[in-house]
């Protein structure tokens, strides 16, 4: 079977869940799937897009599922301490509009000079945005592209940015956002991986608020290489 499709076994082990959940939700039709030879078959980017948003709605646990089914067995330790450096931290994010923030976050990840095409990232992000905003309802994003793009980076990059005050960013309810983390995998688990172990972050008891009131970017790097450290110690 071509590498670009699932079968019913291969996502159940892939989210962790039992083939009789994933079969009912395929059938409801909130996983995108179709009967290829009396057979369901899962589209791998259509999974990917369809998993990401999904995050949002999962519990801590079904995160660290996620995470961990798109953990190999050579990665080791979190891919945000892993991928989130000192230099592609910015607490005082200089931008009040969508269009300013995903510009400046990109030169914040330009940084580390493993951006090499900034224009097409640029512009897959701002499809990705325009397509459903990232926007979570406690004030943070994570802006990304809806397709990795491996030639446009050295390597993956997150970057963290803090705006002085909530813009609008499309976020549920009308609700104000001024925490962003943009992603730049080269592949999809690498993608996954990171939105799952964000997610849970977000999660943790006073992470976001802590973060929000955090003025120096080196601080704020180190509160989160912090709490991101202590998530792997339960």
């Amino acid at each position: 079977m071509s590498h670009d499709y699932l079968t019913l076994k291969e996502l159940t082990a892939r989210l962790g869940r039992e083939p009789r959940i994933i079969e009912k939700l395929v059938q409801k039709g909130v996983i995108p799937g179709q009967r290829i030879a009396g057979e369901w078959r899962f589209h791998e980017t259509e999974i990917t897009h369809w998993l990401e948003q999904d995050l949002r709605n999962m519990m801590e646990d079904e995160l660290a599922v996620v995470e961990a089914r798109h953990t190999s067995d050579s990665e080791v330790g979190s891919p945000v301490s892993r991928y989130l450096e000192l230099e592609t931290c910015e607490a005082n994010l200089d931008a009040g509009t969508r269009p300013s923030v995903l510009t400046e976050l990109l030169n914040v990840a330009g940084r580390t000079w493993h951006v090499w095409d900034t224009q097409a990232l640029l512009s897959a992000i701002r499809d990705r945005e325009d397509v459903m905003s990232t926007a979570f309802e406690n004030g943070v994003a994570v802006p990304h592209p809806r397709n990795p793009l491996p030639g446009a980076l050295g390597q993956t990059v997150i970057a963290f940015g803090r705006t002085h005050s909530g813009i609008p960013f499309g976020g549920p309810g009308r609700s104000l956002t001024d925490l962003f983390f943009l992603v730049l995998a080269q592949d999809a688990h690498t993608h996954l991986r990171i939105l799952s172990r964000l997610a849970r972050l977000f999660q943790q008891p006073n992470f976001v608020s802590t973060l929000r009131s955090i003025e120096q970017s080196p601080a704020a790097w180190e509160f989160i290489q912090n709490s991101d450290a202590l998530l792997s110690a339960e």
